[in-house]
């Protein structure tokens, strides 16, 4: 396993691409990887275990890791049920990532009560929540969650009106005024200047996706902009 210190203050990227995506491999998603740790970056995030074993072989950086599963009863898909705890576990990710929100798990269990299955099975595994909102960071840090993260926000029913750089990262201003634990920031960071001002403001690390490791999002984003200006 490798040191997770070295992320603080640092840039990780998320490696991602659902089955639906072009870029969709295992092999594929280790490349990207190692393009981002050429490019700097000190931590990955990846979704599935074929593509957490192949990004292990490919960087010595640590990974948060997560598995996106859908469950007919619930909402909840990211690390969902103590099944993708388990799988994580043995690739020896650093840190597991799961849904914080206050939306039930599949079979109605509550996030307090499966996270404290999770610490009973594994006391020694770093954890990461996925929150949402204010109330959803402050409950998972009160849990003990090792790392706050506000992956979730604008993603939700309760927080889709919502920014996360909303006056100025207020919300990430605010937790870092109150929770106890580290707060890795991610979600809708698409520019290097949301990055390093959230860096600044004492993020302990920021997490950026689409904007390095998605290129349709990032075609879009140009396709939409001359599209605007032809309409002028």
């Amino acid at each position: 396993m490798y040191n997770v210190q070295g992320i603080r203050g640092e840039l990780i990227v998320s490696c991602q691409a659902l089955e639906e995506e072009p870029l969709h491999s295992s092999f594929v998603m280790a490349r990207m990887a190692l393009a981002a740790y050429e490019g700097g970056a000190k931590g990955i995030r990846a979704n599935s275990v074929p593509d957490i074993l192949e990004i292990r072989k490919a960087v010595p950086l640590p990974v948060i890791g997560i598995i996106k599963r859908n469950y007919p009863d619930s909402e909840v898909y990211i690390t969902p049920t103590m099944k993708e705890v388990d799988e994580l576990q043995k690739t020896g990710v650093e840190i597991i990532a799961m849904d914080a929100t206050h939306r039930p798990r599949p079979g109605q269990v509550e996030l307090d009560e499966f996270y404290a299955g999770v610490r009973d099975k594994y006391p020694d595994q770093l954890l990461m929540a996925d929150c949402s909102t204010y109330e959803e960071a402050m409950n998972a840090d009160r849990l003990g969650f090792d790392f706050i993260g506000t992956t979730l926000v604008g993603y939700t029913p309760q927080s889709r009106s919502f920014h996360i750089e909303d006056q100025d990262f207020e919300l990430v201003r605010r937790l870092l005024s109150e929770i106890r634990h580290p707060l890795i920031v991610e979600g809708n960071i698409d520019t290097p200047q949301k990055a390093e001002r959230v860096v600044t403001l004492g993020a302990y690390s920021v997490v950026v996706g689409a904007a390095i490791t998605r290129p349709q999002v990032i075609t879009k984003k140009f396709v939409d902009c001359i599209h605007q200006e032809g309409s002028r």
